[in-house]
């Protein structure tokens, strides 16, 4: 029978294997937010339509190449009304297999869908990437539409001063991202409470510059911001040049390895990630959490143990004095006795007396025992007790029942003995077989019980 404490042990396990499990999968799965397309089509089997399966393919296997970006623009097409425009960006926390696992989902999407399937111009956006293509060329060039937005359902108790706090932390998140060359981007917190954060990103598109994307940014926290997502516990503003988010909780992660420099740019020596790393430090803290509370539960089963054990000891001091010696080795716990009895069940008893119930159990190594269990009630107090276990504990004899051990623990007063099958010497002597021992057998009885008491007294 499992214990309380494995149960709970087990049950921990569980949840951080959950967790863990759950990261991973997160952490393998794009998320599908929301998508542009137009209403101006090609036509079918165009050449258009060719270039445009030309350029969502070569997006795609780039993405799949482990020493690319996260940002990818192309053409295919020749220099004419045929030409398609594209690029791919994903966000600047995620690991290159996500980012290659997000564009493939976007391109084939484009390809597929109703809605953007002949559409001449398109934007898609994941949690973790954006791809967009067009007919005409927006590379280097800060798109104002199309946008979307999207904000927690859950607003914030005390709005604001959560505001201060948001616009502060958004604007300072946008001044870092747009001075990061390598790749536009940033994460910032900002502390709520002792106990609550908020957690802020920012991004732009690589192909724009700083002063460029700064303002691209501030339009989304200073215009956008403020009519979608103000005093919310999260929300995010899209646009296919920047993007802004926030939540009060770690939505970001960090990067395993650095991402190298796109060809004929110079990093900063400062550009080299900002604050990431937050959602592996949210995973580091929740393994530590669990970890600690296992050891606090085994900790405080061990000393709830010793703490019984220690009470137990001064219970058998207090009644035995010296004569403990005597009864070294014949102590058992309650926890023991109450599981070979299945917990004092009723279909354990084989007898009831003014001192108490008796139970059939059986111990760990297989031995059966009688438990003589003192109702609180009984007239059989502590010294009865007492003298009785002492007396069994030196009186031995082939025709008298073994006292295996005792429980003297909490407001429990229990014997236990060997299981007797056929009965206890009194049934012999005035029960049912009483013809079947002659005077010459009960007198050897009696004899041989005297001798062996008076060499104790």
């Amino acid at each position: 029978m499992a214990s309380n404490m494995e149960v709970l042990v087990f049950f921990l396990l569980t949840l951080l294997i959950l967790f863990l499990n759950s990261s991973t999968s997160y952490a393998q799965d794009p998320n599908f937010l929301y998508q542009v397309c137009s209403k101006s089509s090609f036509t079918l089997n165009s050449t258009y339509q060719t270039n445009l399966k030309t350029l969502l393919s070569s997006l795609s296997s780039t993405a799949t190449n482990q020493n690319t970006l996260f940002f990818n623009n192309t053409i295919a097409g020749k220099n004419n009304s045929e030409t398609v425009y594209g690029l791919f960006m994903c966000r600047g926390d995620i690991p290159s297999n996500l980012c290659a696992s997000c564009v493939g989902n976007a391109t084939q999407r484009l390809s597929t869908n109703k809605e953007c399937s002949v559409s001449v111009t398109a934007v898609m956006w994941y949690d973790e990437c954006m791809v967009r293509y067009s007919n005409n060329s927006f590379f280097s060039t800060v798109a104002e539409g199309p946008g979307y937005v999207l904000a927690s359902p859950t607003n914030m108790t005390n709005q604001e001063s959560f505001n201060r706090l948001l616009y502060d932390t958004l604007n300072k998140t946008a001044d870092e991202a747009a001075a990061n060359s390598l790749k536009k981007f940033a994460t910032k917190e900002g502390k709520i409470s002792i106990f609550q954060n908020l957690y802020c990103l920012a991004q732009c598109t690589p192909d724009i510059d700083e002063r460029e994307c700064r303002s691209c940014l501030y339009s989304l926290i200073n215009s956008d911001l403020p009519r979608c997502c103000a005093g919310t516990q999260g929300g995010r503003v899209l646009y296919p040049n920047c993007v802004i988010r926030f939540e009060i909780y770690p939505f970001y992660r960090s990067l395993t390895a650095p991402t190298p420099a796109p060809a004929g740019v110079v990093p900063s020596p400062n550009s080299a990630g900002s604050k990431n790393g937050r959602s592996r430090t949210a995973i580091v803290v929740v393994i530590s959490t669990v970890v600690s509370i296992i050891v606090f539960a085994i900790c405080f089963h061990y000393m709830r143990r010793k703490a019984r054990k220690s009470n137990s000891n001064i219970l058998l001091q207090e009644n035995f004095g010296r004569e403990i010696t005597t009864l070294e080795g014949l102590q058992f716990d309650l926890a023991t006795i109450a599981t070979a009895t299945n917990n004092f069940s009723p279909e354990n008893k084989i007898g009831k007396g003014g001192f108490g119930e008796v139970y059939k159990g059986t111990l760990g190594d297989g031995r059966d025992i009688a438990v003589k269990r003192l109702s609180t009630s009984s007239t059989q107090g502590s010294i009865e007790f007492k003298n009785e276990i002492l007396l069994i504990a030196k009186l031995q004899h082939r025709n008298l029942v073994a006292l295996i051990g005792f429980c003297l623990e909490e407001q429990e007063k229990i014997l236990i003995y060997e299981y007797v099958p056929n009965g206890s010497l009194d049934y012999f002597l005035f029960g049912g077989q009483q013809q079947k021992l002659s005077w010459s057998e009960r007198y050897k009885i009696i004899e041989g019980t005297a001798f062996r008491s008076s060499i104790f007294t």
